[in-house]
């Protein structure tokens, strides 16, 4: 039987088992996961946070990983300056990076969500302020979400993975991880306006 589970990834680690690159060790999905023969359904940078999925079924990481599958993948992103609903409409009608134009991403303004702490915390500057925004995207290019928000003008400063298909971080602590068959499904992001 397949085994597929969900780990709530923290900042500064890898999403691979290993790290043969680096002369200091980096930490890595091995110092959470104990779990023989699952491997990540795609990526998620090292400074990012949030929801990894790893499974043992090769057909399912496939259905994850790759952007004709078109499954939905939704961040919090925390972003410096104040985005205006004409800023995001970029995002919603697809925007042109290096490696071309984006799909169109569902996007809507949040109010800052309940997260645990990150460490080390996102720097503050009093003198700019910051907004949170819910994005949902069907692809899942090298840094998609950061050089979206940095093309319209407002840089990343924190970015959590909150969703990936049908199951969501919900209840999973950072460094902690559930079976996929034990979470509950959650409903798909709206468009917002």
């Amino acid at each position: 039987m397949a085994r597929t589970i969900l780990l709530n990834k923290p900042f500064d680690v890898l999403s691979q088992f290993t790290d043969a690159k680096s002369p200091t060790k980096r930490r890595t999905l091995s110092d959470f996961v104990d779990v023989p023969k699952v491997y990540p359904a795609g990526r998620l940078d090292r400074d990012s946070e949030g929801l990894l999925v790893l499974t043992d079924d090769g057909k399912l990481q496939a259905q994850i990983a790759n952007p004709k599958h078109k499954l939905p993948k939704s961040y919090y992103v925390q972003v410096e300056g104040t985005p205006t609903d004409a800023d995001l409409q970029a995002l919603r009608d697809g925007v042109t990076l290096k490696d071309g134009l984006t799909r169109p991403a569902k996007v809507a303004l949040m109010e800052p969500p309940v997260l645990w702490d990150r460490d080390p915390p996102v720097r503050f500057r009093k003198s700019v302020p910051d907004t949170w925004v819910k994005i949902s995207i069907t692809e899942g290019r090298n840094r998609q979400v950061r050089r979206m928000t940095a093309h319209i003008g407002f840089p990343t400063l924190r970015l959590v993975r909150w969703s990936v298909g049908i199951w969501s971080l919900d209840g999973i602590a950072p460094g902690t991880w559930q079976d996929a068959a034990d979470v509950p499904p959650t409903p798909p992001l709206r468009r917002g306006r």
